[in-house]
């Protein structure tokens, strides 16, 4: 049972002395921890041992019990105040009222009204004891589980589905500063083909952003978080002019994994942007930096900006959004699961269309974008599609209805050894086009190969 402290505040010794011995204080369950005779010796010591309850007289010298309420209930908000005052005026009444005492008792003091004000104060003081206790767990959990809301809230951010009427809501439930004023979006990728022996590749992963943290978060004041098999960072700059050192930065800091950790790292820059949710935009670009690493080398920084100009800043033409949902279940999701996602997907691209010229575009971005994956996730994608120039220049022969079957033919004979009625049969190529189940089947074979 909790004990609570009481200090007494009255310039007639006598009354207090009374008090003190009349009561059980200790049944009650309280303590007396010291007493004063005016109000300036009170606030002294209330300052030096924070008494849960004041019990005061109206007036004494110096300073009266009207005033020490105020400043109590000033400078210590949660603190009770009983007042007990041989004056029986309205005005002091009320002004008790304002002041949120708990009690105003009119001397000379009874036993047991006091003993049934101060059992019915200990109800309150437990309760809010209780409450106070509760609300200091809920904030434990909330701190423990700080960093996963932060990184949930990071990833929605990256995936667009951050509103902007409620994005400093969550910038300030999760306490996170992005101040800026400019913002950049890096990818930090791991080949999880040259990966030390004898080591797990998770802890691995691991450990690379935790050096990420180390040696770029300060810096570039960098909010970093993983996200599928990746470490995503969200990087502050003053001007864009720093673009170039964050570059060197990283390009630094792969050579640095390279030679500590023997893995290589690849780290993909996106474009500079000013608003945060578009952020986006900037991470995808960096996915798309971070593919270029077949051609510009890995363990290296990639800077969006100075291999692809219109990449950085042009959104692509298809859904990304969607396509980013289908890799994503590719990764994580049952068959089931990833056939849904290929339907949403097609259905997401094929009704906008307006021309077989867009369509052409459509069509090569995402066959780009099924190799781009492949390569990602260290799949043979000519083992999957075959020789990549030649399917797309059969793919730009074909009319639009055709091309959704044709590059998963090959795939299905060298995967599965179906024939050529099996294949109509799974891509149920009928009079009117192709099945968005041609694409499932590709989709679901490359997710067997993660």
């Amino acid at each position: 049972m909790d004990k609570y402290t009481i200090l007494l505040v009255d310039d007639e010794e006598e009354v207090i002395q009374a008090i003190i011995r009349k009561i059980n204080w200790e049944e009650l369950g309280f303590s007396v921890v010291g007493y004063a005779d005016n109000g300036i010796k009170a606030l002294e010591m209330i300052e030096e041992s924070q008494p849960d309850v004041v019990m005061t007289d109206i007036k004494m010298p110096y300073m009266d019990g009207m005033e020490l309420c105020s400043h109590i209930r000033r400078e210590y908000p949660a603190m009770k105040i009983v007042l007990f005052t041989g004056f029986d005026e309205f005005e002091y009444a009320k002004e008790a009222v304002h002041l949120e005492v708990e009690e105003y008792i009119l001397k000379p003091v009874n036993s047991v009204e006091l003993i049934n004000i101060f059992t019915k104060l200990k109800i309150k003081l437990d309760q809010e004891i209780s409450e106070r206790r509760s609300m200091e767990k809920l904030e434990h959990y909330y701190t423990e589980s700080l960093p996963l809301l932060q990184a949930n809230f990071c990833s929605t951010l990256i995936e667009g589905r951050i509103h902007e009427d409620e994005l400093q809501k969550y910038l300030s439930d999760y306490q996170i500063s992005l101040p800026g004023p400019l913002y950049c979006c890096l990818v930090i990728h791991m080949s999880s083909s040259q990966i030390p022996e004898n080591m797990n590749s998770l802890f691995l992963a691991a450990s690379v952003q935790k050096q990420a943290e180390d040696r770029l978060g300060k810096r570039w004041k960098a909010k970093c978080f993983p996200y599928l098999g990746n470490s995503v960072l969200f990087a502050q700059i003053n001007n864009e002019n720093e673009i170039a050192e964050l570059t060197d930065d990283c390009d630094r800091f792969c050579k640095y994994v390279n030679r500590m950790m023997g893995t290589v790292v690849t780290v993909g820059i996106g474009q500079v942007c000013s608003q945060i949710l578009d952020l986006a935009q900037s991470y995808n670009a960096a996915r798309e930096a971070v593919s270029y690493r077949a051609v510009y080398g890995a363990s290296r920084a990639i800077n969006i900006k100075e291999i692809a100009p219109k990449e950085s800043g042009e959104p692509c033409f298809t859904n990304d959004m969607e396509l980013l949902n289908l890799f994503k279940k590719i990764r994580l999701n049952s068959e089931e699961e990833i056939v849904e996602a290929v339907d949403q997907y097609i259905e997401s691209i094929s009704f906008p269309l307006k021309s077989l010229q867009q369509h052409h575009v459509v069509i090569m971005e995402l066959v780009t974008a099924l190799f781009r994956f492949s390569v990602n996730n260290d799949i043979a994608a000519e083992g999957v599609g075959g020789d990549i120039g030649i399917l797309y220049g059969k793919l730009l022969e074909l009319e639009p209805d055709a091309k959704m079957a044709y590059g998963y033919q090959p795939l299905l004979q060298r995967k599965f050894g179906y024939g050529k009625e099996q294949i109509n049969s799974v891509l149920c190529i009928k009079s009117e086009g192709a099945c968005p189940q041609s694409i499932c089947r590709c989709t679901v074979v490359s997710g067997s190969d993660l």
